[in-house]
């Protein structure tokens, strides 16, 4: 996922970023995403990238026209079958953007961020887009990153690197019955076996796109 202040990405890789994908799954298999975007270390240069017409060839949207278009995602997710619950905090000051909202499945939860962020985008290609970065059954959950952050960091330019660098992104999947164990080494499981999480900085992140991929196995009652 990673998924879900599409709006941002114009520039949101070419500044020192936090990303913090925070996801819980109950036993019936529904559950609640949050997603926390904190740009905070690099607002003198989001200020900076806001203040030109375009960069590498691509219009930069106004404040106003990325609140529109913020607006516009929660009003259509909101919509969406087995959606609820759809928060978005947003601070300009900082940038700071928070998200949540609450899902009856995983596969629901799938559809409805690709009907919305489509919807926002404009980009007809999207359509056809695999957006499958979740899949759950009785005995384990799968975590990738969807293909459409992979294919957005294949364009990043070497110069931006360094920016990549000193930026995070952390994973966290919780659960309310216990884990038995994972695939990913780098995985570390909380004092309970009731959550995961792994991290990495978003450089690693783009020259290895499978490295937050996960395969979680739990404990059945």
């Amino acid at each position: 996922m990673r998924i879900v202040f599409f709006v941002l990405c114009l520039f949101i890789f070419q500044s020192c970023i936090e990303i913090i994908d925070d996801l819980t799954i109950r036993k019936d298999g529904s559950g609640v995403l949050k997603y926390t975007i904190n740009l905070s270390a690099s607002k003198v240069r989001v200020n900076s990238i806001l203040a030109l017409d375009s960069i590498e060839g691509v219009k930069v949207p106004t404040i106003l026209e990325i609140k529109k278009k913020v607006a516009l995602f929660k009003q259509t997710l909101a919509l969406q079958k087995g959606i609820t619950n759809v928060q978005i905090t947003e601070n300009y000051t900082d940038f700071i953007f928070k998200f949540e909202c609450s899902f009856t499945n995983v596969d629901l939860l799938q559809d409805g961020l690709h009907v919305s962020y489509s919807i926002i985008s404009n980009e007809k290609s999207l359509a056809n887009t695999n957006f499958t970065w979740l899949y759950l059954d009785s005995k384990l959950l799968r975590r990738s990153v969807p293909k459409l952050t992979t294919e957005r960091l294949k364009k990043i330019s070497q110069k931006d690197n360094e920016l990549l660098k000193t930026g995070s992104y952390t994973s966290i999947t919780r659960f309310d019955h216990l884990i038995a164990r994972f695939d990913n080494p780098l995985s570390k499981i909380s004092k309970d076996k009731k959550a995961l999480m792994l991290k990495t900085n978003t450089y690693s992140l783009k020259e290895k796109q499978s490295i937050l991929e996960n395969t979680i196995y739990l404990i059945s009652d």
